[in-house]
């Protein structure tokens, strides 16, 4: 599976995280692939939500977001995370713009939580800079 996300903005999420530490590309590259992989298995589920209340269309509620944040307070781009919503809902459904930036949030949101881990767990190791074993470090301890 090719990755949609640009990694520079991931990188910029993990570099937000990670105080005075250096970020690795193999840190951006693994975590914008894992945020690929969440989002596409949230949109899917957004899909079934969408399909039950006989909806062609997934809304910012499909993804459980009540209030929508405004697009430039995002650092994920929106046509990346919009690619990614349709990676496995196959074209059967559209994706409002409320509902990309919706995802776009709660996507930036996993990302600081997974960074901010990372961080603590390169400072652990006592490294100057967060690499790709600390992203799969955090997914083998907590997912």
């Amino acid at each position: 599976m090719s990755v949609e996300l640009p990694f520079s903005p991931v990188d910029d999420v993990i570099r937000r995280n990670a105080g005075d530490l250096r970020v690795s590309a193999g840190a951006a590259e693994e975590l914008a692939r894992r945020i690929q992989r969440h989002g596409a298995d949230l949109a899917a589920d957004a899909a079934e939500h969408a399909a039950a209340d006989g909806r062609k269309t997934l809304m910012p509620g499909d993804f459980g977001v009540e209030r929508v944040i405004e697009r430039d307070d995002l650092t994920l781009p929106i046509a990346p995370v919009d690619r990614i919503a349709r990676l496995d809902i196959d074209g059967r459904y559209r994706v409002s713009m409320d509902a990309r930036v919706a995802l776009a949030d709660v996507l930036e949101d996993y990302a600081d939580n997974v960074a901010r881990a990372a961080a603590l767990l390169a400072r652990h190791a006592d490294r100057r800079t967060v690499q790709a074993d600390d992203i799969e470090t955090y997914f083998a301890l907590f997912e």
